[in-house]
């Protein structure tokens, strides 16, 4: 006998089912998105990251919690921001779906429609990590979280998701032979049958810089890095990878098919490559991240699929936008950023309007008027 809750609950998941592809392009637009990361204590405004945002024409943001002055600032930026409920937060939003209500109310239903929150990712690489007990409440507070947006209409505009690490994994070689843990299978599959039912993809975080940073000795650097190289091949699929980011894709494809959810679209919530490391990170240079970023960026322009899933076009949010100098962990884990603290790029990697280090947040805001002035006292001494 189904009670009232059940019955909404199992009409949501129809209608969800339903619009779950127009959900999918409205949460990101394009192909490329960036981790706006704020474990630092020299970064710009959310102001001044709205304006870098838009001067480098990136459209998609991840941010790991729902920081109201953050959200206040991208208000009318028209940029996709999907934001964090943090590990944290899990075990009370598990306990009903009114801790949920109370969570969404205070946190996102106040911004809309004016920031664009395009999605909620529920906690951040919890199956396969360490606190078992987090494994547990995580599908709880994920549907809790999803009912509570539904209650209040939200839920075909703000999608639930919760990004996963390569440690859900067993093996990803060669990727063809993907599968998931065996102990975090229990946890995963039902969670996979609730994002298929309300149409999530799978959010996998990709780095071909850890794997390559762990085995330097077994990996081709230029693999790694988009370069020209051998590649690999796949003898189960008869299929070549001359990159090492798209074969990590393909092996997520392959441990979803194995489970029964070979129509999942696989969606890379981060990826990046570290710009400085100790001096046992293998590969951390200034020299790899660009080309790592340079190449990657190239990749997701071309709006392909993988070789394995080649009608899926590849989508990736990078790591991140900027160093936060107050992570903890080895060097590496400071010096992912793209750009620097005072707004300048850390290497070229082709972002319209911001291909030099002289220009900054500060002078993005005044750089029309320098340039006008500058035209000005030019044409006066050709006047004279």
């Amino acid at each position: 006998m189904f009670s009232y809750s059940t019955s909404f609950f199992l009409c949501l998941i129809f209608f969800s089912v339903t619009l779950s592809h127009v959900l999918g392009d409205k949460v990101f637009t394009g192909t490329y998105g960036v981790n706006y990361g704020r474990i630092a204590d020299n970064l710009p405004s959310p102001q001044s990251v709205v304006t870098l945002l838009k001067a480098a024409k990136i459209r998609n943001i991840r941010i790991y919690d729902a920081d109201h002055q953050v959200l206040s600032a991208f208000k009318g930026s028209g940029i996709g921001i999907i934001i964090g409920l943090p590990n944290e937060f899990l075990r009370d939003i598990s306990q009903g779906e009114d801790r949920a209500m109370n969570w969404i109310k205070e946190n996102v239903q106040p911004f809309l429609p004016g920031t664009r929150i395009r999605g909620i990712a529920v906690g951040n690489e919890i199956l396969g990590g360490g606190d078992m007990e987090l494994w547990e409440v995580l599908l709880p507070a994920a549907k809790n979280v999803y009912t509570a947006l539904a209650r209040l209409n939200l839920q075909h505009q703000i999608q639930v998701s919760s990004p996963h690490s390569e440690a859900v994994f067993a093996n990803s070689y060669p990727p063809s032979a993907c599968t998931f843990r065996d102990d975090v299978l229990p946890f995963m599959k039902p969670l996979l049958q609730f994002f298929s039912q309300i149409g999530t993809p799978f959010y996998i975080n990709a780095y071909p810089f850890l794997a390559y940073k762990n085995d330097p000795q077994h990996i081709d650097i230029n693999y790694a890095l988009f370069k020209k190289n051998p590649g690999i091949y796949d003898a189960k699929t008869k299929l070549h990878y001359d990159n090492m980011f798209m074969a990590q894709i393909d092996a997520a494809y392959a441990a979803l098919e194995k489970v029964g959810f070979d129509k999942m679209e696989v969606i890379v919530s981060e990826t990046g490559w570290a710009s400085r490391g100790d001096d046992n990170e293998a590969g951390a240079t200034v020299k790899n991240a660009k080309t790592y970023n340079k190449n990657l960026k190239k990749l997701l322009m071309k709006k392909k699929g993988t070789p394995y899933r080649p009608k899926m076009v590849v989508r990736a949010y990078i790591f991140a936008l900027f160093n936060e100098n107050l992570k903890p962990g080895p060097t590496s884990e400071r010096n992912f950023g793209l750009f620097k603290p005072d707004g300048s790029i850390a290497y070229d990697i082709g972002f319209t309007g911001l291909t030099s280090s002289a220009i900054s947040f500060k002078g993005v805001g005044s750089l029309y008027v320098m340039v006008s002035a500058s035209c000005a006292a030019f044409l006066l001494l050709v006047a004279l």
